[in-house]
């Protein structure tokens, strides 16, 4: 919970939601502040579990095909065992906060910040604005109005308040999402970081201006049509992604289940959409207008949360739980110490122990005999030089798709110089967010809303299987394609337009809007800041992996921690050269539509039915014909058998830029993001599908009882990457630094121990394997199905090669968990990164852990 306390953007949260909610649950922590929860008693810790946490409050959801009266039999094999508890759901109602301030509050509070010195940048504010909504239920037709409504607002980067915030230089970066409807009542907050005291008030000032305005002129029609296509297309289309869709319609059923109403009655809305169309097509904006006016405008229960900067803040809560900590034990008798002692230990020693086979057992689970042993393989189509265009194209042709067309455009990255390779982040944002050809940003925005279900752009890093190499063995990581990649979807009938935008924004995007790309790098450089604060664990992790392999190396200089430092640069040098900046971003589109290699590089990837493919025919075909390039151009390397271009001179840097070092990165915080990682196979080793599983274990049961159940972290992880050999623990939210690297450290020998005991525990191995194939075999969208083939396709990837790994995750034995805990033991090359504050490195240092130390927030 600690991680909670530290991070500015889940203070601000917090008494957010604190501040609107002062008479109800909603204004308390649900996991506990951890200054109080010293004060509770186990007997009260226990009392509210039984009452609370009673199957008399809970809900039962149940989704597949299987038979419903052996699923009844199941709840009651589980129900059986309990009494009635007639307190429990009355006692866990939540009573309606009532909107009962007459005049909107301000909220102060302090964060943490760093004593960097005189050289250090200026401390800002973060500021928010928040209402409570509605304070009884909503009908049908307000919730769908409202969700139209916040996109109409927040929803994209050219949405009016969103926008207006952005451009008014008052901040760097917006906080608050707009509306929040997962609670019992719906909240409405949005706000900026990176303020400067002078403008903090300025803030709330203008968003009440901007909704004012909004309320007296109203949306224009062509904002409505783009938002109101946007959620029309994301409900028909329901797309969940690999999230299992019945877990999708138990979470959407709950939102009105939890508060006893009709579970259904949130998952259906054709009814209040029809409603809302016909109100919109009779009054136009009326309906979004008098919805501003009720629920923000006349609304006085708002509150602006400002979270101010402390340098002392850190200091003074250590200090606090120190003394604290400290009166209790002086307050304590000797014996009464020696029984937290004695109780400590037999914890300890509790969740240090297995669980016995039989406990175990009594657990229902799938057999081994129930895994599928077949790949599972999505149809695919290659077609090159399409037309005699030189372009290839890759086609999906799954049994439905809903009439929806799902595309991407692939374009080759590689002539771009690597000193230039940071800079794609920011190439791809541009091609976004600052309008292209004859479209300001809020026109190619609406007419992305109003035509698709949405585009993006992103750059894409891949390894590939080198030719002449055996699959399935550790690459040098010198061979990969570079991609920037152009997606979106849309309903067959509009792919004409989707193709258009994609060539529109892939040619002429623009690139000399100063003040935009000023803007996104000074949000870039608050975002990366709260990333690093809040999202440690990730940082670690990035550098870790640019220390053992090109495309690591890679990805960390765009997105790890590194890259902080370029948006800095690249900032300076908006605001102090931007036509140098220019030059840079101009080149770069140039060399990557250079007139004669482009197409040779361009790769369309296209999921659909039968249905769709026939109807976009004519559609395919003209955006083939009508994108830039030579179509009988010159050739790029063979990628599969040369190294790309990046390679040789990154490798050159990583000596300096990646050394092989303990790495500490110092941010103001309570927690640690705790990494440690090294290779575990070297250039050319075969590695086996059994590591999956046994990294899969390691994770959920040595790292989660030790890291998080022992450790009190709130996240304990592990990952193995096959294709670089590379393995790294990584912890999330953790009170403890040198004792987590302890825990690393001891990995191997509980590894071999597990080993020896898997040799006569069949289920426990069974487990382990079933866990992995979960893994592997999760629910895909139809998108998701032509995107994991095409990257299949794209890293040449055999389909052997995949039913060869997936028998030897199925065949795993005891020995290659032993195997696998000797490798570990001799990890070559460890390395560790780690971000936490001051305090906890000084504290580290005096157990023998040393870090090179670098101040970051």
């Amino acid at each position: 919970m600690k991680g909670v306390y530290s991070s500015p953007d889940s203070l601000l949260q917090r008494e957010a939601q604190q501040s609107i909610f002062p008479d109800n649950a909603y204004g308390v922590d649900s996991g506990g502040d951890p200054v109080d929860i010293p004060n509770l008693s186990f007997e009260q810790f226990a009392e509210f579990h039984a009452k609370f946490y009673h199957p008399a409050n809970s809900r039962i959801f149940f989704a597949g095909d299987d038979d419903v009266a052996k699923r009844l039999d199941i709840m009651d094999e589980y129900l059986n065992d309990f009494d009635a508890s007639p307190e429990s759901k009355p006692g866990s109602t939540i009573q309606w906060q009532k909107k009962n301030y007459k005049e909107p509050k301000k909220v102060r509070h302090p964060y943490p910040v760093s004593d960097k010195g005189e050289d250090a940048e200026p401390d800002t504010h973060l500021t928010m604005v928040n209402w409570l909504m509605n304070d009884e239920v909503m009908t049908p037709m307000e919730e769908i109005t409202v969700t139209v409504l916040d996109h109409l607002l927040m929803g994209t980067t050219s949405s009016i308040l969103r926008k207006t915030l952005m451009e008014s230089g008052l901040g760097d970066a917006i906080t608050g999402g707009g509306l929040s409807d997962e609670l019992l009542q719906a909240t409405f907050s949005v706000g900026l970081k990176g303020v400067k005291p002078d403008n903090v008030d300025k803030v709330e000032e203008l968003v009440v201006e901007i909704l004012k305005k909004v309320a007296e002129e109203g949306f224009t029609d062509d904002a409505i049509a783009s938002s109101m296509n946007t959620i029309e297309f994301q409900m028909r289309e329901f797309n969940t992604g690999s999230f299992p869709k019945g877990l999708s319609l138990m979470l959407g059923s709950m939102q009105q289940w939890i508060y006893d109403r009709n579970p259904t009655e949130a998952l259906k809305f054709e009814e209040p959409l029809a409603e809302l169309k016909d109100s919109i097509a009779k009054d136009g904006s009326k309906i979004f207008q008098d919805m501003i006016k009720d629920f923000l405008l006349e609304n006085s229960h708002r509150t602006t949360v400002e979270m101010f900067p402390s340098k002392t803040l850190e200091e003074e809560q250590l200090k606090d739980e120190k003394d604290r900590l400290s009166k209790i034990k002086e307050s304590m008798k000797a014996e009464d110490l020696q029984s937290v002692i004695d109780k400590t230990a037999q914890l300890k020693k509790l969740q240090a122990s297995e669980d016995s086979p039989e406990a175990r057992a009594t657990i229902p689970s799938l057999d081994l005999a129930d895994l599928k042993r077949e790949v599972t393989e999505y149809p695919i189509e290659v077609t090159e030089n399409e037309s005699n265009t030189g372009v290839t194209v890759v086609r999906h042709e799954l049994g439905s798709t809903s009439g929806i067309a799902y595309a991407n455009l692939a374009v080759d990255l590689s002539g771009i110089s690597l000193e230039d390779v940071p800079l794609l982040p920011l190439l791809t944002r541009i091609m976004m967010e600052t309008g292209a050809g004859e479209y300001d940003s809020v026109a190619l925005s609406r007419r992305i809303g109003t035509h698709t279900g949405g585009v993006s752009v992103s750059s894409m890093i891949s390894g590939v299987n080198q030719e002449g190499v055996e699959e399935g063995t550790v690459t040098s990581g010198e061979h990969f394609v570079s991609k920037l990649l152009i997606a979106g979807k849309s309903t067959s009938d509009k792919t004409d337009e989707l193709f258009s935008i994609f060539n529109l924004i892939l040619k002429e995007a623009n690139l000399d809007s100063k003040s935009k790309i000023i803007e996104m790098l000074r949000e870039a450089k608050t975002s990366k800041e709260s990333s690093i604060q809040g999202s440690g664990h990730a940082t670690a992790n990035s550098r870790i992996g640019s220390r053992y392999s090109v495309i690591g190396y890679l990805n960390e200089k765009m997105s790890g921690i590194s890259s902080l430092d370029t948006v800095k640069a690249l900032l300076d040098q908006a605001e102090n050269d931007f036509p140098a900046l220019l030059a840079r971003l101009e080149n770069m589109r140039n060399t990557i539509l250079d007139q004669s290699t482009c197409r040779d590089g361009m790769i369309l990837d296209i999921t659909g039915d039968a249905q769709v493919f026939e109807k976009i025919k004519s559609s395919t075909d003209n955006f083939l014909t009508n994108l830039p390039g030579d179509s009988d151009g010159s050739k790029l390397q063979n990628f599969y058998s040369e190294d790309h271009p990046w390679a040789v001179a990154a490798k050159k840097e990583m000596a300096d830029a990646a050394p092989l070092e303990d790495e500490g990165f110092i941010v103001p915080t309570q927690v640690s993001y705790v990494g440690k990682g090294g290779r575990l196979y070297d250039t050319g080793e075969k590695v086996s599908g059994s590591t999956s599983v046994i990294s899969k274990f390691l994770g959920t049961g040595y790292m989660w009882d030790n890291v998080r159940v022992m450790g009190g972290a709130y996240g304990g992880f592990c990952l193995f990457n096959d294709r670089n050999g590379v393995f790294s623990f990584l912890s999330y939210r953790d009170p403890n630094l040198d004792k987590t690297i302890d825990v690393y450290d001891g990995a191997a020998d509980a590894l071999l121990a597990s080993a020896k005991d898997m040799e006569t525990d069949e289920d426990a191995l069974a487990t382990a394997i079933i866990g992995a194939i979960g893994d592997m075999d999760g629910a895909l969208s139809p998108d998701q199905k032509g995107s994991l083939q095409f990257k299949r396709w794209l890293t040449r990837e055999s389909p052997e090669q995949r039913q060869r790994f997936r028998d030897e995750v199925l065949n795993t034995k005891a020995s290659d968990f032993k195997d696998f805990a000797e490798r570990l033991k001799s990890l070559k090359e460890p390395s560790s990164a780690v971000v936490s504050s001051k305090a906890a490195f000084e504290s580290a240092k005096a157990a023998g852990k040393e870090f090179k130390l670098v101040e970051i927030v």
